[in-house]
C-alpha cells in the first residue's frame, strides 16, 4: 500500500481523497491544514487519525510515501520542495506555483530527490482530451496552427483566497485559464512558447452587490474577503512551431451565460468542443460537419480518479508521467509573461 498524506483540505482535496480511497493500492494516513475546524471536520469524515496543522511535522512520518498538495497557491512551492526533500512523491494541484521562478525551484528539488513531482493538469485525463488526441495522432486535423479557447464566468469569483493576490497569484488567468492553456498546448504536442501579448481588466471585482447566489464558493469564503485580482484576461500566445493560441478567461464578465469551449483549426479539419465535439472538414470535396455517435463532452465522473491512478502507477511501476513538472514550469512562464504583458501593454518575448 502506498501511504498518502493530504496537505490542504479545502474543496479540491475532497476529489483527491475520494480518488485515493477508490484506488486499491493507496491509503490516506494523514491530513494537514492550518484551519483546525476544517481539518477536524475532514479528518472525522474520512476516519483519519493523524492530523496536523504544520506540514513539516506531517512530512516527518516515516511511513508516508506521497502527498497531494491542495493548498492556497502561495504554499505550493514550499510544501512541494519540503516534501521532495523528505523523500516523498508529490502530486501538486494546478497552478504549479505563484510564478515561474518558484516552479523551476520545485522542478529542481524533484531532480535532486529522485522523486516524482506531478502537476494536477486534470484536463489531460478527460475523455474529451483522449478523443481529440486520437484524431490528432491519426493525422485527421493535419497541422494545427490556431486554437481559440475560452473559460468565462459571468459571476464566478469563488471568494476566499481565490480573490486575494498574495495567496492566489492572480485571478481567472491563473485559476481557470491555466486549464485551457495547458489543454490546448498538450493537444498541440507541447510546443515551446515564444511570445505572449495580453490585456487584463479589474472592473467588476467580485460583484458583492449582486443578490443572487454564486455557484463557485471557496471553503474559506467570508464577508471580509479581499478582492484584488483581475476579473478578465484576453491573451495571445505564439509557439515555436508558429501555432497561435488565443485565450479568454473571466471570473466576472457581463455575458449571458458562462462559457467554456475550445476551437481547433488544422490544415485538414477543424473542431469545436462546446461541450460536445464537432468536427468540420471536407469529404469527397464537399464541406461536412461531423458528430460522433457517442458522448464526447467532458465527463467529471472518474476524472480525478484517472489523474490519481496515473500518479500511483507512476510511483509503483515507473510509468512515464504525462503531466510532469517540466510542463508546469512552461505554463508558469506563459502566465508570468501574460501578466507582465498586461501590466506593460507590450508583447513579452520568452
Amino acid at each position: 500500500m502506498i501511504k498518502i498524506g493530504i496537505i490542504g483540505v479545502g474543496n479540491i482535496s475532497v476529489l483527491h481523497m475520494d480518488s485515493y480511497i477508490a484506488n486499491p493500492d493507496t491509503e490516506i494516513c494523514a491530513v494537514c491544514d492550518i484551519n483546525e475546524k476544517r481539518l477536524d471536520l475532514i479528518a472525522e469524515k474520512y476516519g483519519i487519525e493523524k492530523k496536523y496543522t504544520d506540514y513539516n511535522e506531517m512530512l516527518k512520518l516515516p511511513e508516508l510515501d506521497a502527498v497531494s498538495i491542495c493548498t492556497w497557491n502561495n504554499a505550493h512551492a514550499p510544501c512541494a520542495i519540503k516534501a521532495l526533500e523528505m523523500g516523498k512523491h508529490v502530486l501538486c494541484e494546478k497552478p504549479m506555483a505563484m510564478n515561474a521562478k518558484e516552479a523551476a525551484e520545485m522542478a529542481e528539488a524533484a531532480k535532486r530527490s529522485g522523486k516524482l513531482l506531478m502537476i494536477g493538469f486534470v484536463r489531460r485525463f478527460g475523455n474529451d482530451c483522449a478523443i481529440l488526441r486520437d484524431f490528432i495522432k491519426s493525422g485527421s486535423f493535419g497541422d494545427i496552427y490556431h486554437i481559440k479557447a475560452s473559460y468565462l464566468r459571468r459571476m464566478g469569483n469563488p471568494g476566499g483566497w481565490f480573490g486575494e493576490k498574495s495567496k492566489s497569484g492572480g485571478g481567472p488567468l491563473i485559476d481557470l485559464g491555466v486549464h485551457i492553456i495547458d489543454l490546448s498546448r498538450y493537444l498541440m504536442g507541447n510546443p515551446k512558447p515564444v511570445s505572449v501579448y495580453a490585456a487584463a481588466f479589474t472592473k467588476l471585482f467580485d460583484r458583492k452587490n449582486i443578490k443572487q447566489s454564486i455557484n463557485y464558493v471557496s471553503a474559506g469564503k467570508s464577508d471580509k474577503d479581499i478582492c484584488d485580482v483581475e476579473d478578465f484576461v484576453s491573451a495571445m500566445i505564439r509557439f515555436d512551431n508558429d501555432a497561435v493560441l488565443s485565450v479568454e478567461t473571466s471570473f466576472s464578465l457581463n455575458i449571458k451565460n458562462d462559457k467554456g469551449d475550445i476551437e481547433l483549426f488544422g490544415t485538414k479539419s477543424g473542431a469545436r468542443l462546446d461541450p460536445e465535439l464537432e468536427i468540420f472538414t471536407d469529404i469527397n470535396d464537399y464541406l461536412a460537419d461531423v458528430k460522433l455517435n457517442m458522448p464526447t463532452a467532458l465527463s467529471f465522473e472518474g476524472l480525478f480518479e484517472s489523474e490519481v491512478n496515473h500518479f500511483v502507477e507512476c510511483i509503483k511501476s515507473g510509468v512515464k508521467c504525462i503531466s510532469p513538472a517540466e510542463d508546469g514550469v512552461e505554463i508558469m512562464r506563459i502566465l508570468d509573461a501574460a501578466y507582465e504583458s498586461a501590466r506593460t501593454g507590450h508583447e513579452v518575448r520568452l
